[in-house]
């Protein structure tokens, strides 16, 4: 009779979810080696391939994707069977800034509901300057903003490359006053672009403010204007228009976490935030 250790299939979940070993160990607090070799143990008791590794992606085998759903309903009932009759609901309060909650959001939010149900999470969206003003003045746990002026600390998620994106037919020329999409002040990106459009000497006028970053991109969409958006929350459809156009180039900028959470629990499931984040991104 084989018997399955807990934190192994745990293990193989992760790897499983996330496709990284790196991203696992992130979870899990521990080193890729040692993922690794709870995979290895657990392939030997099983006596099949779980996981094919290459340099570039972890993916599971025919007998990995068969042994999903049993390594999920074991570790369902282990934690049923550990669980205290009246489970205690843990708060946390998330703040995103609108630039940084792109498609990596539901995946997000599915992985930190999977690991931890008992969380009741609160999450806003705003501007990362008074996202981060809420963090310091203790109303937020924790906070996903891109990087603001010389601030340090913090852990790196990603850094996105911004760029002017517009539908393929929008056409400006040299001389004409460039329509803008942008949020409403005090946005960072919107701060950037307009600095970048005085620098070189262009013409600007603001077509269309929105309150979201959702509202800027559907003005794009709807061919009202260009706006200066990251590539990674760029929905499909627009294009990034400023090499055609000439317009200046944006630069990039990190996504940053900063946390004020010190149990164990709830650093875990930042942990596995971070992972997931880092995860759908790469």
């Amino acid at each position: 009779m084989i018997a399955l250790d807990i934190p192994t299939v745990q293990a193989f979940l992760l790897v499983a979810e996330l496709e990284s070993f790196t991203r696992a160990a992130e979870v899990l607090g521990t080193t890729q080696a040692a993922v690794s070799m709870k995979l290895q143990r657990l392939e030997a008791a099983l006596r099949k391939r779980l996981v094919e590794r290459s340099p570039r992606a972890v993916r599971l085998t025919a007998d990995g994707s068969a042994f999903l759903a049993p390594a999920r309903a074991l570790i369902e009932a282990h934690d049923r069977a550990l669980a205290p009759v009246r489970p205690v609901v843990q708060q946390m309060s998330l703040g995103i800034s609108d630039h940084a909650a792109g498609p990596e959001l539901v995946p997000l939010m599915e992985r930190l509901n999977a690991v931890a149900p008992q969380l009741a999470l609160s999450v806003s969206i705003g501007y990362s300057r008074e996202i981060l003003d809420a963090y310091d003045a203790g109303k937020l746990d924790a906070v996903i903003v891109r990087q603001e002026g010389s601030r340090r600390g913090g852990e790196k998620l990603t850094v996105d490359e911004f760029g002017w994106f517009a539908l393929p037919r929008f056409a400006w020329r040299r001389g004409e006053m460039l329509r803008l999409a942008v949020l409403a002040p005090p946005c960072g990106v919107r701060a950037i672009a307009l600095r970048a459009l005085d620098k070189a000497g262009i013409a600007w006028s603001e077509a269309f403010v929105g309150g979201g970053v959702t509202a800027v991109a559907a003005a794009a969409l709807a061919g009202l204007a260009l706006a200066p958006l990251a590539r990674r929350i760029a929905p499909p459809g627009l294009v990034d228009m400023g090499p055609a156009l000439g317009l200046p180039r944006l630069g990039s900028s990190k996504v940053m976490l900063h946390s004020r959470v010190s149990d164990p629990a709830r650093r875990a499931a930042l942990r596995t935030m971070a992972a997931t984040f880092r995860s759908t991104v790469g």
